[in-house]
């Protein structure tokens, strides 16, 4: 008998508007869009975006605005580009950068906030080697 384990089906993110959030996040990701059975629109309550292997992202409504640091976050790592230039990219889109851990340009990470605040990294394309 195989070993018994879970796997993680979807991510929820806490959203003041779970739409903006789900179009925002969806022009960053390249393997997460929103998902085609699900008519979303503004002022829904849920919303989500369908990544590979059936993982979702769902964004849901709460009343309260982020106050504190995430416990949890996304780390990411470009596909196609140096990691400085998906910083760019993202600040681009309207992320802020909360932290810049980078060292030289193939080393750390820098931490980035999404438009309500949630925190994620963008890693080197691949550890330790140059894009």
């Amino acid at each position: 008998m195989g070993r018994m384990a879970s796997r993680a089906s979807n991510f929820c993110i806490d959203a003041h508007d779970p739409y903006a959030q789900t179009q925002w996040w969806a022009q960053v990701l390249e393997d997460f869009e929103p998902e085609a059975d699900w008519d979303m629109k503004p002022g829904d309550d849920e919303c989500g975006l369908a990544g590979p292997d059936d993982r979702f992202l769902l964004f849901l409504k709460v009343p309260e605005p982020k106050t504190v640091k995430n416990r949890m976050h996304i780390c990411l790592r470009p596909t196609d580009r140096h990691r400085d230039e998906e910083v760019d990219r993202i600040l681009g889109l309207g992320a802020t950068l909360v932290n810049d851990l980078r060292d030289g340009p193939d080393e750390g990470w820098a931490v980035l906030a999404d438009p309500e605040g949630n925190e994620f990294c963008v890693l080197s394309r691949y550890k330790g080697k140059p894009a």
